[in-house]
């Protein structure tokens, strides 16, 4: 079952289903337990008044009972033979016998004497929970479901028991039934009710379901349509409608907007990258050509250095695209760890040709520790002491220094310094702000934004600032390990 609107519909049918199931049992029991109460009392009421008029020493000829259906009574004795019953009374189940003619010896009222019992404390022990002469039990009497059948019509009864023990010392047992026809009419009716009643109301709860669900779900399909469209036509400007409701349908079409947002950015970024890098290849390529091909036709003609350079050049710049390329992936660092004091050191000692000479202010011994690559970030210190030497006037300082929970970088010169509305700007790839600074002098522009990403990357930041020589200043943060 692929439909949304077709599961929604069925599980709120199981469920109400499941819940009418469970309310429809419990009100037949309570129901049933109520009407069976109501019997027992009736039951009891009158096995109490023949258990009364026999205590009382009426003659059982003379004790009144009802020759009906509603209430039938069988009286035994001690030995369980019949010595009462009702007079339509012609078959029963359920009671301490099941003769309904009372016995010939029994109904004389031929019952021991008294003084006849000398058995002792066991007889006396079983006498106490009797009733004394002439006295009807006073406990909660047994109750019973049985049978009867009266004037030829036979039906279910609730008996109760009641024992009474006569003046002359006999005890009987008064056995009175309630019909249970009333109860049995009661539970069918209402459970017919029920099993007529559940079907159509669980019809109405799966359509009422169905279309509540198809009307929650038109905003999506009309998100799905859209999409659709949007992959067919590749066209990331277009945005999905988003309905003017505030729940979770209305954030998914925000949300989706969003992402097509951040999709198209990203390639249009992709696209703006492979323009420029095909741009800041195409005149290292060319030169390189020119060269070769007037050294081909006039060997004494060429300019090996020039030749050499862009060579150079094209590697540099084929190694910027490579690193960047393996960012954008989501290369992750390695887990070494990097005292950054000494890499600074390290790299300026190697900076053998720079046209101005690098201040470094990293003491020795310092605690200044991250984790990371060490590759990627000698590569980070490089490009920034390498735009710092195109731009500084006579001066470049590098110092290391302990910054929070973290550890500082900063690179300084005093050069012109960066406008304060292009500090961001300058870390975009291919962007140069010297625009009459020729491509030998300016590089690719691709430096700043391999070291903002490289930082990011090493969950720190880097930033611009002006320094205090009057120039830029490039702060690299990265935090110290845990």
């Amino acid at each position: 079952m692929r439909s949304v609107r077709a599961r929604a519909a069925l599980g709120a049918t199981l469920v109400v289903a499941v819940a009418l199931i469970g309310a429809g049992l419990a009100v037949l029991l309570v129901l049933r337990a109520n009407l069976i109460g109501q019997a027992d009392l009736q039951a009891e009421v009158a096995a109490r008044e023949v258990a009364g008029a026999l205590a009382t020493g009426t003659p059982y000829a003379d004790v009144e009972l009802d020759d009906d259906e509603d209430h039938p009574v069988q009286v035994i004795d001690e030995e369980d033979r019949v010595v009462l019953a009702s007079t339509d009374l012609r078959a029963v189940t359920g009671t301490g016998a099941r003769d309904v003619t009372p016995a010939p010896s029994a109904s004389a009222g031929a019952t021991p004497s008294p003084d006849d019992d000398d058995d002792g404390d066991d007889d006396q022990d079983d006498d106490r929970s009797r009733p004394g002469r002439g006295e009807v039990s006073l406990d909660d009497p047994d109750f019973s479901d049985g049978t009867a059948t009266v004037d030829r019509t036979t039906a279910d009864y609730r008996f109760a028991a009641v024992e009474a023990t006569t003046p002359d010392g006999v005890t009987l047992t008064v056995y009175a039934g309630a019909p249970l026809a009333a109860e049995q009419e009661a539970v069918n009716t209402v459970r017919g009710a029920m099993l007529t009643g559940l079907p159509v109301l669980l019809v109405v709860v799966a359509g009422v379901t169905w279309l509540v669900t198809r009307r929650a779900l038109r905003p999506v399909e009309g998100i799905r349509r859209e999409m659709a469209a949007i992959t067919a036509s590749e066209d990331l400007a277009r945005r999905v409608p988003e309905p003017g409701s505030r729940d979770e349908i209305a954030a998914l079409a925000r949300t989706t907007n969003e992402t097509l947002t951040v999709l198209e950015a990203s390639v249009e970024r992709q696209r703006r990258f492979v323009a420029d890098a095909s741009h800041e290849l195409r005149s290292p390529i060319a030169s390189l050509r020119t060269q070769l091909e007037v050294a081909e036709a006039h060997p004494e003609l060429l300019d090996l250095p020039g030749a050499v350079a862009d060579t150079v050049r094209l590697q540099v710049l084929a190694a910027d695209l490579l690193l960047l390329a393996r960012l954008d992936a989501g290369e992750k660092p390695g887990g070494g760890t990097v005292e950054l004091g000494a890499l600074v050191r390290e790299e300026v000692s190697q900076r053998t040709g720079d046209r101005i000479a690098v201040a470094v202010e990293a003491p020795e011994g310092g605690a200044f520790e991250v984790n990371g690559s060490r590759g990627q970030l000698s590569r980070v210190i490089g490009n920034l002491l390498d735009n710092a030497q195109r731009h500084a006037e006579g001066s470049v300082a590098v110092s290391v220094a302990a910054d929070g929970r973290g550890v500082r970088v900063e690179v300084r010169d005093d050069g012109a310094g960066v406008p304060e509305e292009e500090r961001e700007r300058i870390f975009e790839r291919f962007v140069r702000l010297d625009d009459a600074r020729s491509r030998d002098d300016g590089g690719a522009g691709l430096g700043l934004a391999i070291a903002r990403d490289v930082a990011a990357r090493h969950g720190g930041t880097l930033t611009v600032h002006r320094a205090a020589e009057g120039g830029a200043a490039f702060r690299l943060w990265l935090p110290r390990p845990a």
